[in-house]
C-alpha cells in the first residue's frame, strides 16, 4: 500500500494485470489501495500485452512491473519494463530496469532517480549550450573587429576545463539530492500480498 501511495503522489496511476483469479486480485488490490476498476485478474500473457498496447495507443506512457515469463510480452511492449531480480531471466531480458533488491518500493526509487537524472541532463545540456554560444564566437574572434575582444587560447582552454568541472560537479549533486540509499530489507521475499501488485502498470 505504501508503494502504491508513493506512486500516486508522483502522479502515476497504478493498475494490476494478473493471471490469478479475479476475486483474489480484487482483494489484493483493495488492500494495496488500488481502485477496483484498475484491478484485472485472470489474464493471459496476450491479455496483458493487449492492455499495455491499448494504454500506449491512448497516449499513456506505460511502465510495466513483472517477474515471470507470463509478464515478458507486456514488459517488452511497455515504454519501460521493470523486472524483479528474483524473477525469471526471460522477464529480466525483456526489461530495461532490473530491481536488484527485489522490493516493490524500489519501483518508486527508480522513477525518482530517473526523473532526477533527466533533470540533471537537461541542466548540463543547457549549461554546455550557453557556454558554447558565448565562448566559441569569442574564441573565433567574432568581436575582435568591432570591440577588440578575443579570447586568449590559454584562457579558452581554462574556461573549457571549468565548464567540464561544473558539469561533473552538477552531476555529482544528484547523489546528495536523492539522499542515502535505503537499508536492505531483512526478508526480501516476505511480501505475502505482493503477487497482487506484480505485473502492474
Amino acid at each position: 500500500a505504501a508503494t502504491v501511495s508513493a506512486l500516486s503522489r508522483l502522479g502515476l496511476r497504478v493498475r494490476v494485470l494478473s493471471g490469478d483469479a479475479p476475486g483474489a486480485v480484487a482483494a489484493a488490490a483493495a488492500d494495496a489501495g488500488i481502485e477496483l476498476c484498475d484491478a484485472h485478474g485472470g489474464l493471459s500473457p496476450g491479455d496483458k500485452l493487449a492492455e499495455v498496447e491499448a494504454l500506449r495507443a491512448r497516449g499513456a506512457v506505460v511502465a510495466m512491473v513483472g517477474d515471470g515469463v507470463n509478464d515478458t510480452p507486456a514488459l517488452a511492449a511497455a515504454d519501460v519494463g521493470i523486472a524483479l531480480r528474483g524473477g525469471l531471466d526471460a522477464a529480466a531480458g525483456a526489461s530495461g530496469v532490473v530491481l536488484m533488491g527485489d522490493r516493490l518500493s524500489q519501483v518508486v526509487d527508480s522513477i525518482v532517480l530517473g526523473r532526477a537524472t533527466l533533470s540533471k541532463i537537461r541542466q548540463n545540456l543547457a549549461w554546455a549550450l550557453a557556454y558554447n554560444v558565448v565562448g566559441i564566437p569569442l574564441a573565433a574572434g567574432a568581436l575582435l573587429p568591432s570591440a577588440g575582444v578575443c579570447l586568449n587560447p590559454s584562457v579558452a582552454a581554462g574556461m573549457m576545463a571549468v565548464s567540464s568541472v561544473a558539469v561533473v560537479s552538477n552531476s555529482l549533486l544528484l547523489r546528495a539530492a536523492l539522499g542515502p540509499a535505503p537499508a536492505p530489507a531483512a526478508a526480501p521475499g516476505a511480501l505475502s500480498g505482493s503477487e497482487g501488485v506484480k505485473g502492474s502498470v
